[in-house]
């Protein structure tokens, strides 16, 4: 029996292929932090050890995510400076409130709360207007919703406006796997480009929502509902987790959807 090991990574290695991926070369770097472009380059070719705050000062500037800049961290022979806490754990019940009372709040919208991976950790009972219909596999967890969003067995043959609403989600999630360099995030963009769908944008429909925002015109029960959607996430995150945490909010784009959803009055959205 054999067994192979992954090459330890160096600190300056690790370093010198986030600036890469930011485009960025030494010289703009080392004016961005205020340190020498030699100092700089010593460091990436390993001639110089820098310390804990110089690794964390480059990750800042660099836009390095935070369980990234630990791995960073370790590979500079120091502890990490980011905790990485599980969404139950006590030290992390604020969070939970505070999710919790945005997903509450916003009833009777649909409205999830989702990980770094697009994987679904909580959501309202709004949401259920989404999965009615969707096959079991892609509800049995952990559900990632852009996937039941775009499967052929999921959401996509009730989407109205599917190639926009696809070439949209992809796009998103590939900007995201380039800024983070997840590995896992470009698989699922693979993935999700070989499902069906054209790329390119539905007809217009001459409603002043698509002028502004893509949305989301969805069939269900033989009506068709129309939303907006917005992402909320915590400001200056100091946790691995609560880093990668999103909320994304379905809100009524016409007086129609708000109607059927049970609301009435409509008077926040243009009429239908």
């Amino acid at each position: 029996m054999t067994t192979t090991t992954r090459p330890v990574r160096r600190v300056g290695e690790l370093l010198r292929d986030w600036r890469q991926s930011r485009r960025m070369s030494q010289l703009d770097l080392s004016i961005e932090t205020g340190i020498s472009a030699r100092h700089l380059s010593f460091v990436e070719t390993g001639r110089s050890r820098p310390s804990p705050e110089l690794i964390l000062r480059l990750a800042e500037q660099l836009d390095v995510p935070l369980a990234d800049r630990n791995t960073i961290l370790l590979a500079g022979g120091y502890a990490p400076a980011y905790p990485h806490h599980e969404l139950d754990d006590p030290e992390l019940a604020p969070v939970r409130a505070a999710v919790r009372r945005i997903l509450d709040g916003h009833g009777p919208f649909p409205a999830v709360l989702i990980d770094r991976h697009w994987q679904l950790v909580e959501a309202n009972p709004a949401v259920a207007l989404f999965t009615d219909g969707a096959a079991p596999h892609l509800l049995a967890p952990p559900v990632n919703v852009l996937r039941l969003s775009l499967h052929p067995d999921g959401m996509a043959p009730r989407i109205g406006n599917l190639p926009e609403w696809r070439t949209h989600l992809l796009a998103r999630l590939r900007q995201t796997a380039v800024a983070t360099g997840d590995a896992a995030l470009h698989d699922l963009h693979e993935e999700l480009r070989g499902y069906p769908g054209a790329n390119g944008h539905a007809p217009a429909t001459g409603d002043p929502v698509s002028r502004v925002a893509v949305g989301l015109r969805y069939r269900h029960h033989g009506r068709e509902l129309s939303f907006l959607s917005t992402t909320t996430v915590f400001g200056t995150p100091l946790d691995v987790t609560v880093a990668g945490l999103a909320v994304e909010s379905f809100f009524p784009a016409d007086a129609a959807t708000l109607r059927a959803l049970g609301v009435r009055g409509g008077d926040a959205v243009p009429p239908s």
